[in-house]
């Protein structure tokens, strides 16, 4: 019985491994196709921080993106010297207002996103809640690249 338990679970997960990463794979295809539709080139999407950057200067401004950047950078560094048990509730504050100021921000551009591809608010919205599948309608529909919302 222990044999067949064991043997279903690793089949079980393998096949979760090779949905997941055929899912990564689309992933990185349809942000390819969405950074060459703008017309940038498409190994810029798969390498980390710079894909990031670029695709700041596709949907919005790249002053944002800087903005986010150094944000985290603030934030991480304040949690990292944070003591919770101790008087640190305002670095806590501090914090926390940095991860809305960030959220707000990535809505933002969630926005321009759809409206740099011609979409309203509720593709937008869709963006903002189920990103990878509207990356995805982005990446391999039909939407032309209309340029950065200023």
């Amino acid at each position: 019985m222990g044999f067949l338990v064991i043997s279903s679970m690793m089949f079980l997960g393998g096949i979760y491994v090779l949905f997941a990463f055929t899912w990564w794979i689309l992933q990185i295809v349809a942000n390819w196709r969405i950074f060459t539709k703008a017309g940038e080139a498409g190994w810029k999407s798969i390498i980390p921080v710079y894909g990031d950057y670029i695709s700041y200067k596709i949907a919005w401004q790249t002053g944002y993106f800087w903005l986010i950047f150094v944000l985290g950078i603030i934030s991480s560094w304040i949690q990292n010297y944070a003591n919770p048990a101790g008087d640190s509730t305002l670095l806590l504050m501090i914090v926390s207002l940095i991860r809305i100021i960030t959220g707000i921000i990535g809505i933002m551009y969630s926005v321009k996103l759809a409206r740099a591809f011609g979409r309203g608010i509720g593709f937008a919205i869709g963006l903002i809640f189920l990103q990878p599948v509207f990356m995805l309608i982005l990446g391999f529909g039909s939407d032309r690249y209309y340029g950065a919302d200023k």
